[in-house]
């Protein structure tokens, strides 16, 4: 049976989050980063924790942050990360680096690893348990939505340099899910290069990654704007679900 952890990725330097737009109110003393920022009355970290909480096929939860932030985000924070059963990791220089260190965390009863950005907040239960059913089944899914609009490609200087053809072409999003072993091994093959996503490591290692159609409502939030839409669609699109904490089914007893 699979057993899945997941990692939410929390540890970007939100350069592009206007957070003058943003007052963090409760979360004053933490940096002023868009998965801090209040949406709905919780930060929007909470809200992408909680869509995976409420599973029964969830055995851990990894929270990865930027080292800079732990000592507010544990002081402010301490008490529903204990509750919840999260555990807590420092992040890397880069994403890719913070996900291994994610991955390292996980405990030796995790069969399936789903990498999810924090700053997703609306993703559904529905989304969730396909992408879960499909990477049980073939090995790696991501969510992900086909491109509806027209492409161009343009050059330094603005001008278009070419129409690309959409046929074929998605957007990836989170949760990103594969077989703990595939997605380790593909971190020992990665060298020096500098993946994107988890599906791009995936691939260079030569491993299949399945395409499961995701939501639109799905968004990443990147600006002040991301969040106020988010706000608007969060009635509709947050999974509906009480969180749970989470326990580890082993039943070794050792510490």
């Amino acid at each position: 049976m699979e057993r899945f952890g997941v990692i939410l990725a929390a540890a970007g330097r939100s350069t592009r989050f206007m957070t003058e737009q943003n007052p963090l109110d409760a979360w004053h003393r933490l940096p002023p980063r868009k998965i801090y920022a209040d949406l709905a009355g919780k930060p929007v970290w909470k809200h992408s924790a909680d869509a995976f909480l409420s599973r029964s096929d969830i055995g851990q939860i990894v929270l990865v942050i930027s080292p800079d932030d732990r000592e507010a985000f544990q002081e402010q924070h301490r008490g529903q990360l204990a509750l919840l059963g999260i555990d807590l990791v420092d992040g890397g220089a880069e994403r890719v680096d913070s996900v291994e260190r994610g991955l390292a965390a996980l405990g030796p009863n995790i069969t399936h690893v789903a990498v999810h950005d924090a700053a997703r907040p609306l993703v559904t239960r529905d989304a969730i348990d396909r992408v879960f059913a499909t990477a049980g089944e073939f090995g790696a899914a991501i969510l992900a939505t086909p491109i509806v609009g027209t492409i161009k490609r343009v050059q330094a200087d603005d001008v278009i340099e070419t129409t690309v053809p959409r046929d074929g072409l998605w957007e990836a999003q989170t949760p990103q899910v594969s077989r703990v072993d595939w997605l380790r091994d593909a971190f020992q093959k990665r060298g020096d290069r500098q993946p994107t996503d988890e599906a791009q490591l995936l691939q260079d290692a030569g491993y299949p990654v399945r395409v499961v159609l995701g939501d639109r409502t799905n968004l990443k939030i990147t600006t002040a704007d991301d969040l106020q839409f988010a706000g608007n669609l969060l009635p509709k699109a947050s999974p509906s679900t009480k969180p749970r904490p989470l326990f580890d089914d082993d039943d070794d007893d050792d510490e």
